[in-house]
């Protein structure tokens, strides 16, 4: 396919409610959206980089000025671009993982409409549902606590996943295992501890948690095994991992046992694909993670969360957890799970009328 355009499009989407981690508190969303044309077919993708640079050293306007200044260019130039051309195209820019993901996606979108061919059967789904997690944030008091995650096990959740810092972590898991009983749970740290703080992270043991996700630095490989060594809980890696190589060495040093897996933290689809190959091969379980998407970005990650190898329910919760209306059809909760799109590409359409009326910006970027 040859590129006639790039359009990037920022939206602002208000929070159903707060979400509070270690990185802060969002009440709404800054998206970019990036939607590629070509003869044949468009396709549509959603950049999951945050406002500031607090998840990862990427955010939205970074993505945008690489997307604009370099990537898009160098695709653009090129008579003939596919998915797989664009990790070759862009692979010389450093980093920009997730400016990356953003093209690769929309690109693979525009080829598989064109071939009338869905995201789940181009990945290799197996399942024609997923089960479906929930993330709660932080909250403010534990009453509060317990009065969300009976809600969110009202609604149908399969699986609660609990975030957790220093000072927020024994006492809100023991007062959900108190109440909710033998649920599947697990908590998120989002690297807000070092390996001094390991005899409290061992206090989390008795509760027979699922895991623990990303505990310490994203950097620290070496720590993270040694902590596995302390604790009885598995260990999962969420920021540490940004590609296959980070998720072999990974599993060499026995830093974890379980990987979240986030196409726009490892460069896309194909990339993400490359690491379940990879642990389904090595005994590792995988699931995959989410970034508060819109129905654009919760399209494909519902398409590869339906491979083989993600064997725990992961964050690909329906559109009402976060957005009282998405910008596609929304994804509802049925018997705790989503069905996996069988459209051709994502499986969605953006709703003109609502996307129009969010839209704070539109920039097109012509061949």
């Amino acid at each position: 396919m040859k590129i006639t355009g790039v359009e990037l499009r920022r939206i602002a989407m208000p929070l159903v409610a707060p979400f509070r981690t270690s990185f802060g508190t969002e009440h709404a969303r800054e998206v970019l959206l990036v939607r590629v044309v070509t003869p044949e077919a468009e396709g549509w993708a959603e950049c999951v980089a945050m406002a500031e640079p607090l998840y990862s050293s990427e955010y939205a306007d970074g993505a945008a000025d690489v997307m604009r200044r370099f990537m898009v260019p160098a695709l653009t130039a090129r008579p003939h671009v596919d998915a797989y051309a664009v990790g070759r195209v862009l692979e010389p820019i450093k980093g920009h993982r997730m400016a990356k993901a953003a093209l690769e996606t929309a690109v693979l979108d525009a080829q598989l409409r064109a071939a009338g061919e869905s995201f789940a059967a181009f990945l290799g789904a197996s399942a024609v549902r997923v089960p479906c997690g929930v993330s709660v944030g932080i909250m403010d008091s534990i009453p509060e606590l317990l009065g969300v995650v009976d809600g969110y096990l009202a609604e149908g959740y399969v699986r609660i996943k609990l975030k957790i810092e220093p000072g927020w972590d024994v006492e809100p898991v023991r007062a959900v295992r108190e109440r909710f009983g033998d649920i599947p749970l697990q908590v998120d740290a989002n690297a807000a501890y070092s390996l001094l703080d390991a005899p409290q992270l061992a206090r989390l043991d008795p509760f027979e948690l699922l895991l623990i996700e990303q505990p310490l630095a994203d950097d620290d490989l070496v720590q993270h095994a040694a902590l596995a060594k302390r604790l009885a809980t598995p260990i999962c890696l969420d920021e540490s991992i940004e590609s296959a190589a980070h998720a072999a060495a990974a599993i060499s040093l026995g830093a974890c046992s379980i990987v979240n897996i986030k196409p726009g933290r490892v460069g896309g689809y194909l990339e993400a694909r490359r690491i379940h190959d990879l642990c389904r091969a090595h005994g590792i379980a995988v699931w995959c993670g989410g970034m508060l998407e819109t129905g654009i970005g919760r399209a494909a990650n519902v398409a590869l969360a339906a491979l083989p190898g993600f064997t725990l329910p992961g964050d690909t919760s329906a559109s009402r957890r976060y957005y009282a209306t998405d910008i596609t059809p929304p994804f509802e909760l049925r018997d705790g799970h989503l069905d996996v799109p069988t459209g051709p590409g994502i499986g969605v359409e953006p709703l003109g009328h609502v996307l129009d009326a969010i839209t704070t910006s539109v920039e097109w970027l012509p061949s």
